[in-house]
């Protein structure tokens, strides 16, 4: 058996203090999985209680703690960390043909920072209530009591994770990629990883200070935000929505990545407008700083912000439309191949679209004023946040498993459960596009009669997703103990990670430093993968795959 990275050293230990990109990169896969499985069960909890009008398993006070705390737990500790702090973890330094990230220690200490803060969170649940939802609207939030002060803590603890996580990347990428690989040879997924780092390291701290002011003015009492004391509650949404919207590409940014990377490989396919597809994830970075005041259209700012904010809001569909628009023309030009992944990437397509055109929808001022609050907006969130950031990381947890563990999953159940996620999905958070249009607000505990048809469709909708993520959680934990040997190339992937270096990888990446003489989706200068003649690719270990005999155009 030839040494890896799991193998090379298997005590305790050795995990806990690794410095190795790789192992932090598992770790934090299992810490981000075990916050989704808690955020998971509350939402299945809250859409429970939402079979019925009227009290069906919990009272009202358990009902707002529920969803404030799912909230907490999917957006600060699993959808925000997931996909950076996981893949670009593992998959980075590879592609770039380095031997780690540029601060390996202080990468490690990002990981527990990250740890830290989401204690401190969790901590709150012995002090006192969660109910102030995961905005901490001031002044509401100020009056739940002490559990505040944990909770912000623990968001401004888990920021620095984020803004050293950011930048880490950002100077590995500059400084650490292999001879050859220039910024035009760059993979998608790295473009996409520079641009989330920028909006990390540039946003983040935002969010930490006004965590610092909120948490100040519970403690000693200062009118920073609340009318009472002098303050000025819209000043708290003016901050909370300077970051929590570049914060929203922080969560799809590295979706987009994954989603290139996914058609590039599985289109066997140059990915069309490579240039326009990469320099799109900086537009968006840049103009995600631009529209937080779209989410305030009624909170009483003038009259001449709104329009602005509204206009730029349009501006911003234009680079992430660029995207779609060469993703399919990639797979026009290609030769599909319907694995796993690429079943994720498709199911990404039409959800994230559907996301996508809403929230433009929202950006017109007298819409927004009519759907402001009501389940139309909770239907918009998940299709941006669940239908494109965790369908993309679910695409991309299978194209980089093989990597990760050196097992195949099976492919059968990898379909079904693709399904059972994609119908899932779509029958819990479809029908609340039509309640928010009838006017069903937004997180109440009790609601008409007229609207229990549609709640029951959503909540049968949410058990149906629960059964597809516990089947493909089943699967891929079987295949760590049963699974089938994976080869080096399963996909035919063109990136370093498949080409240089073994699977799973060697502990330092590569025994020798590699050369990029080529683009990361120019398969027709890889004669390896399909003639079996000689290229830049890892040579025998390559697998050969024969587009004629398994794709599907």
């Amino acid at each position: 058996m030839s040494v890896n990275y799991l193998n090379h050293d298997k005590s305790i230990k050795s995990w806990l203090l690794s410095l190795d990109h790789k192992r932090i990169g598992i770790m934090y896969l299992v810490a981000v999985a075990l916050s989704f499985l808690g955020g998971g069960i509350l939402a299945i909890l809250v859409r429970t209680e939402l079979l019925a009008p009227g009290q069906t398993i919990m009272s009202a006070d358990a009902y707002n703690q529920s969803f404030t705390l799912h909230a907490v737990l999917m957006i600060f500790a699993f959808i925000i960390p997931a996909v950076p702090a996981v893949m670009g973890n593992f998959v980075l330094p590879i592609q770039l043909g380095a031997k780690d990230v540029a601060f390996p220690r202080l990468n490690l200490a990002s990981f527990y920072i990250y740890l830290a803060g989401a204690a401190i969170v969790l901590s709150a649940l012995a002090v006192g209530r969660i109910d102030g939802g995961w905005t901490f609207y001031a002044p509401y939030s100020m009056t739940i009591g002490d559990s505040i002060l944990f909770i912000t803590a623990g968001v401004f603890v888990m920021g620095f994770s984020s803004i050293l996580t950011g930048l880490n990347f950002i100077v590995t990428i500059h400084k650490m990629r292999a001879p050859g690989l220039t910024w035009n040879r760059l993979p998608l997924f790295i473009w996409s990883i520079y641009a989330t780092s920028i909006v990390q390291v540039l946003a983040t701290p935002v969010i930490g200070i006004t965590m610092v002011l909120l948490f100040l003015e519970r403690l000693l009492g200062i009118g920073i935000f609340d009318p009472a004391l002098g303050g000025d509650p819209v000043l708290f949404q003016h901050f909370f929505w300077f970051y929590s919207h570049p914060a929203v590409y922080i969560m799809i940014l590295p979706a987009f990545g994954i989603i290139s990377d996914l058609m590039g490989t599985f289109s066997r396919q140059q990915v069309s407008g490579y240039k326009f597809v990469a320099l799109s994830s900086v537009a968006i970075a840049f103009l995600g700083f631009l529209v937080w005041g779209h989410h305030m259209f009624v909170s009483g700012q003038s009259a001449v912000s709104s329009v602005v904010f509204s206009l730029i809001t349009y501006l911003i569909g234009i680079p992430t439309g660029v995207k779609v628009i060469n993703w399919v023309q990639t797979m026009h030009r290609g030769s599909v191949w319907l694995q796993t992944p690429m079943l994720y990437a498709l199911m990404f397509l039409f959800t994230f679209s559907i996301g996508g055109f809403t929230g433009v929808m929202l950006g017109v001022l007298a819409v927004d004023v009519h759907l402001h609050d009501t389940y139309f907006v909770v239907a918009h969130f998940h299709y941006v946040m669940m239908g494109g950031n965790v369908i993309a990381a679910l695409g991309g947890l299978h194209y980089w498993w093989p990597k990760m563990t050196g097992k195949m999953f099976n492919e059968t159940l990898g379909r079904i459960g693709a399904a059972l996620v994609f119908i899932g999905f779509n029958t819990t958070f479809f029908p609340q596009f039509i309640m928010g249009t009838q006017g069903m607000p937004r997180r109440y505990y009790d609601y008409l009669e007229q609207f229990t048809n549609l709640h029951v469709l959503s909540t049968i909708g949410s058990y149906i997703l629960a059964v597809g993520l516990f089947l493909i959680a089943g699967y891929l934990l079987h295949s760590l103990f049963r699974g089938r040997k994976a080869p080096a190339n399963p996909w035919g992937g063109l990136t370093l990670e498949w080409t240089h270096t073994t699977t799973p990888p060697h502990p330092h990446n590569f025994e020798e430093t590699p050369i990029v003489t080529r683009g990361p989706y120019d398969y027709h200068l890889a004669p390896e993968l399909f003639q079996k003649g000689e290229g830049d690719g890892f040579g025998s270990e390559v697998v050969s795959v024969t587009p004629s005999s398994t794709h599907s155009d």
